[in-house]
Formats: C-alpha cells, sequence, structure tokens
C-alpha cells in the first residue's frame, strides 16, 4: 500500500495546506479518502488524473472533507472516465443529485456542454460519442460499521464522535497484504477508534489543537491533542504514527516542536506532522 497526502489542512484558506484529502493505492486501485477543497489540485500536482480515482469513501461531509468532491466528479467525467464509485454517510446521495441533477446547480453547465453543437463537437473531437450522457456517479449510502471487500483488500470502519448528530462520522482502515492502515477522520478518541486501530502499520489521525491552545471544553472533548493520540496510538499496538488536519496556528516552529515531543514521549514508533505530498509506503 502507498499513501499520498492530498490534503493536511482544516477549513482554514491556507496556502500551505489544502483541506482533506488521502489517496491510498492498492495495486490498481486508486482509493480517495475524503475530498476537501485543495485536494483536487494535489491530487493532479501528484501525478494522477482525476480518472484514476476508483474508489471514493467519505469519512464525513464537513465541507472541508467533500468540497472538491463536484470538482473531481465532472474532470473525471470530462475525461470520459466510468461512473466513479463513491461510498459517504447520509446524505451524499441527495448532495450528489444536487450537483448533478436534472435541475441541480450544474445542470446549465451540464446542459451547455451536452446539447449545444460547439460543446458536441470538442466532445466528439476528442473520441467521444453523442449523445453525451450526464455524470452519473454511482452512489451508496453507509453507516458506522460499513465493510467493503476490494480486490485484494478489505476496508472496515467505526463510529467516532466528531459532529453528531448534524453527521454520521466515522474512522476506516484498510488491511491489504498483511499490512493495515487507519485513517481516523476527525475523532475524539474512542474505544471503537482504539479497536479499529489496533496493531495497525500505519495510523494518521487528525490533529487539531496543541496542548498549549486555550479553548472551549466542547471543543477539547472531541479533539485530541498530539499526547492524547500518542497514548492511545501506544496502547493500540500501532507501529507508525502520523498527525494531520493542523491549523494555521499550529504550524509555527515553537508548534511543531511541542507536537513532536509530546509524540517523541508516548509513543515508541516512529511519528511526525505530515505535509501535503508526503507518500508513505505500507
Amino acid at each position: 500500500m502507498k499513501l499520498t497526502i492530498l490534503g493536511s489542512g482544516s477549513p482554514e484558506a491556507y496556502a500551505r495546506r489544502a483541506s482533506t484529502g488521502y489517496l491510498l493505492e492498492i495495486g490498481d486501485d486508486k482509493i480517495l479518502f475524503d475530498c476537501g477543497g485543495g485536494v483536487f489540485d494535489n491530487l493532479v500536482r501528484s501525478g494522477r488524473l482525476p480518472s484514476d480515482i476508483t474508489h471514493l469513501f467519505f469519512t464525513h461531509l464537513h465541507t472541508d472533507h467533500m468540497m472538491d468532491y463536484a470538482r473531481l466528479v465532472h474532470a473525471a467525467w470530462d475525461e470520459g472516465a466510468p461512473p466513479l464509485k463513491v461510498w459517504g454517510p447520509r446524505p451524499i446521495a441527495r448532495m450528489t443529485e444536487g450537483y448533478f441533477g436534472r435541475d441541480g446547480v450544474l445542470s446549465p453547465d451540464l446542459y451547455a456542454r451536452t446539447e449545444l453543437a460547439p460543446s458536441q463537437q470538442v466532445w466528439v473531437a476528442r473520441g467521444g460519442t453523442l449523445p453525451r450522457a450526464w455524470p452519473a456517479p454511482e452512489v451508496t449510502e453507509i453507516k458506522p460499521g460499513f465493510s467493503f471487500q476490494g480486490n485484494g483488500w478489505e476496508l472496515k470502519s467505526c463510529e467516532v464522535p466528531h459532529a453528531q448528530p448534524a453527521f454520521d462520522c466515522m474512522a476506516f482502515s484498510v488491511e491489504a497484504g498483511g499490512k493495515k492502515f487507519v485513517y481516523s477522520g476527525d475523532a475524539g478518541i474512542c474505544d471503537a477508534l482504539t479497536e479499529l486501530t489496533a496493531d495497525a502499520d500505519l495510523l494518521i489521525h487528525w490533529c487539531y489543537r496543541l496542548s498549549t491552545d486555550d479553548i472551549h471544553p466542547a471543543i477539547a472533548e472531541f479533539s485530541p491533542t498530539p499526547e492524547h493520540i500518542a497514548k492511545m496510538a501506544q496502547s493500540a499496538g500501532v507501529k507508525e504514527l502520523l498527525i494531520t488536519h493542523f491549523r494555521i496556528h499550529m504550524d509555527s516552529e515553537e508548534g511543531h516542536i511541542s507536537a513532536k515531543a509530546e509524540l517523541k514521549e508516548h509513543f515508541a514508533g516512529p511519528a511526525t506532522i505530515v505535509d501535503d505530498l508526503d507518500v508513505y509506503e505500507i
């Protein structure tokens, strides 16, 4: 398995970090976890095409985890790719229809690209045929506990505390070739996540605050510090730990020194803060 960081930031507009997105490659499958703002551009910068994505899984539907969804679908469709296979919590089907349905927000664009003669001729010149169908992602709505059997890999999920009851919020694990990868989504520490994480070869976990941050208790309950994450990973037998979802104020030299010191103190294996376009072999 190979992991590429396509977005390691937060909802904040930030040149250094796109919002959330992680690409996991297993054989011919290219599995995207979340698709926040800026992830599309980093996918292209990484040398892939939108049409390369074979599976898209959403942990939850905050905009920083799905803002580039429509762009990915539209661009892959414009390349002539087969419909993208998408899994995510409710209401991902309604949101998809809201983008690409006959009365969706993109319907004027799609009408122009499929019905107007100049656009039709551009499409035909690129190897397309008429009539041209609209984008139609194959969407499956899922709940925590969902599992999926891929080609030589298996995905499992659990519920994690984050933005309930507005959304179902999930973490995912993927096992392939005797290795295990876990992505926390946006998650407070909980027994279900610790169990899902057990003996993972690589865990990537969101980190929305530092231990020194002065924040409201309601945020603290669901936003673990590097120390909390490291202790959980150590107790679960994780071999390598990555933290992500860094906010602007955390990305100072002092913030990195503090976070890495806590990781080193409480986790025995390799551990670090990721950056966009980092690549990890699992």
